[in-house]
C-alpha cells in the first residue's frame, strides 16, 4: 500500500497545485492539511475536473442560450411579418375579385412587384441569401465560403416576406434555419475573445434553433443538425445545439402560444392490418420527390443562363401566380392554411387533389428558381399532404370496407415526401410528430419514410440540399474559370 504522503502528493498535483519541495514523511501532516485546503476551495462535483474545459463548456452554454433567445425573437418577428403579408395579399385578392374587368391587373401587379423586389434584393445585396439558404449554411460549415451574417440576416428576412406577400410559394423553415445560422455566426464574431474553433459549433446550433423556432419543434431542430447539416456530434456539440433549440422554442411558445403548427382533429391509430397501405405512399413520395429535385435543378440551370432574360421569367411566374390566385387563392403562399383545412376534414376528391398537386408543384419550382429568398419546408409538406390524401381517397374509393381516414394518409404523406426530397427520414418523422402533436402515427411514419428512402436510393436520386450545394459550387467554379479566361 502506498504511503499516505505519496497518495497526497499525487492527488495534490492532480488538483493543479505544485509543491514547493518534498519534505518527506515527517511533514505528511503539512501535505494533508494543504491538500484538504485545496479540496475545500472547490465544490465536490468540481474536484478533479479540468478547469479550462469547464470554462469552455460554460462559455458555450452561455453563447447557446444567447443564440436561442435571439433566434427565437427573430423567428417570432418573422412569423408575424409573414402572417401579416399573407393577410394583406388575401385582402387585396378579395378586393380585386370584386371587379372582374380590371381586378386581374391588380393581382398581376402585386405578384410582379413581389417577385421583382424580392429577387432584386437578393441579387444586388446578398446573392447567398437566395432560396432556402440551407446549402449555403452547409458549405460555410465545410469552410468553403465566408458568411456575411448581418447582410444575410436582413436580406433573408425582408426578401422572404416580400415574396410571400406577392404570392410566391415559399415557406419560413429554410430562412429560419439560415437566419439562425447567421445569428450563431454573429455571436461567435462579437463574443469577447477569439474562439474560432467554436464558430462552426455555434453556427450549427443557430441553424437547429432556427428550425426549432419555426415550427415549435426543438427535437426536430436537434435531429436536423445531426442528420442534414452532418456536423460532428460529440457531447459538447450536442448539448450546445440542444440548449439553443430549447431557448428558441421557449421564446416562440411564450409569444405565439403552445400550439402545433398543423391542427389535426382527433384521430386514432390506424389498425395494424392497414400498415401495408402506407408503403405505396413512400414509393410514390420517392419517385415524385426525385422528379421534384430534378425539375428544380433543371429550372435553376435554365434560368441561370445569360441568354435567358430573368425579367421574362419573372413576368411568366407573376402571370401564373395571377391565374392561380384568381381561381384558387388558398394555393398561394406557404400553404399552411390549406393543409389545416385538409386536416380539419375538408372534402377533396382525387381529381381535385391531382390538379392542386400539379399547380403547387409548378409554382414551388418557379418560386424557388426566381432568385428570391424563401424556404421549401412547408411547400414540400403541402405536396406530401396532397399526395397522401390522394392515396387515402383512392384506397377509400376502391376498398370502402377498410374505412380509411384520408387525414392520416395526408400526415404520413408529408413526412414521406419530405424524406423523398431531402433524404432525412428521422428529421421528417420527428418534425411531423411535433408539428401535429400526434404520436399515434409513429409506425405508419416509419414505414412510409423508410420506404421512401430506400426507393429514392434505388432510383439514384440525390438529396435536395446536397444537389443544390454541388450545383452552386459548380457554378462558382465555372464562373471563376470564365473570369480567368477573360482576364
Amino acid at each position: 500500500m502506498a504511503p499516505v504522503v505519496d497518495v497526497a502528493r499525487v492527488e495534490y498535483q492532480g488538483n493543479g497545485l505544485t509543491p514547493l519541495q518534498d519534505y518527506g514523511k515527517t511533514d505528511r501532516h503539512l501535505w494533508i492539511s494543504r491538500l484538504n485546503a485545496s479540496r475545500r476551495e472547490k465544490p465536490a462535483w468540481a474536484r478533479g475536473r479540468s478547469t479550462p474545459l469547464s470554462r469552455h463548456r460554460h462559455r458555450l452554454m452561455a453563447q447557446a442560450i444567447l443564440i436561442g433567445l435571439l433566434t427565437g425573437a427573430v423567428a417570432v418577428c418573422f412569423h408575424l411579418a409573414l402572417d401579416y403579408g399573407e393577410l394583406l395579399r388575401n385582402r387585396i385578392l378579395d378586393f380585386a375579385r370584386r371587379y372582374p374587368e380590371w381586378g386581374p391587373s391588380i393581382v398581376l401587379s402585386l405578384a410582379l412587384i413581389g417577385v421583382m423586389l424580392s429577387a432584386t434584393l437578393v441579387i444586388r445585396i446578398a446573392p447567398e441569401a437566395a432560396g432556402s439558404g440551407i446549402p449555403h449554411l452547409k458549405i460555410v460549415l465545410q469552410g468553403r465560403r465566408p458568411f456575411r451574417w448581418l447582410r444575410v440576416l436582413i436580406v433573408k428576412f425582408v426578401s422572404t416576406v416580400v415574396g410571400v406577400t406577392g404570392g410566391l410559394v415559399l415557406g419560413r423553415g429554410g430562412p429560419s434555419v439560415h437566419m439562425g445560422g447567421a445569428i450563431g455566426q454573429g455571436v461567435a464574431n462579437l463574443w469577447p475573445g477569439k474562439h474560432s474553433e467554436d464558430r462552426p459549433i455555434l453556427l450549427a446550433a443557430g441553424g437547429g434553433a432556427g428550425l426549432s423556432a419555426a415550427f415549435n419543434s426543438p427535437l426536430a431542430g436537434l435531429v436536423f443538425v445531426l442528420e442534414e447539416l452532418e456536423w460532428r456530434f460529440a457531447s459538447l456539440e450536442f448539448f450546445t445545439t440542444a440548449v439553443a433549440c430549447l431557448a428558441a422554442d421557449m421564446v416562440c411558445r411564450a409569444v405565439l402560444g403552445q400550439y402545433p403548427t398543423f391542427h389535426l382533429a382527433s384521430a386514432g391509430s390506424p389498425p395494424l392490418t392497414l400498415l401495408p397501405a402506407f408503403v405505396p405512399v413512400g414509393i410514390l413520395s420517392a419517385l415524385l420527390g426525385a422528379l421534384f429535385n430534378r425539375s428544380l435543378l433543371t429550372a435553376q440551370s435554365l434560368i441561370g443562363l445569360r441568354s435567358w432574360p430573368r425579367l421574362a421569367w419573372w413576368l411568366i411566374l407573376a402571370s401564373m401566380v395571377t391565374v392561380v390566385g384568381w381561381r384558387f387563392p388558398t394555393l398561394l403562399g406557404s400553404g399552411q392554411d390549406f393543409v389545416d383545412g385538409m386536416l380539419e376534414g375538408s372534402a377533396l376528391p382525387p381529381e381535385a387533389v391531382a390538379l392542386f398537386f400539379l399547380i403547387r408543384f409548378i409554382l414551388t419550382i418557379g418560386s424557388s428558381s426566381s432568385g428570391a429568398a424563401g424556404g421549401l419546408f412547408i411547400p414540400i409538406l403541402v405536396l406530401g399532404a396532397l399526395l397522401g390524401w390522394g392515396v387515402g381517397e383512392t384506397i377509400r374509393l376502391f376498398l370502402p370496407e377498410l374505412n380509411v381516414d384520408s387525414r392520416l394518409f395526408a400526415v404520413v404523406g408529408m413526412a414521406a415526401y419530405f424524406t423523398g426530397v431531402v433524404h432525412a427520414p428521422l428529421t421528417a418523422i420527428v418534425l411531423i410528430i411535433e408539428m401535429t402533436g400526434n404520436y399515434t402515427l409513429i409506425l405508419p411514419l416509419f414505414i412510409a419514410c423508410f420506404s421512401a428512402l430506400l426507393v429514392a436510393d434505388w432510383a439514384g436520386s440525390l438529396p435536395l440540399y446536397e444537389a443544390l450545394l454541388e450545383n452552386d459550387w459548380r457554378k462558382d467554379r465555372f464562373k471563376r474559370v470564365i473570369d480567368r479566361i477573360r482576364s
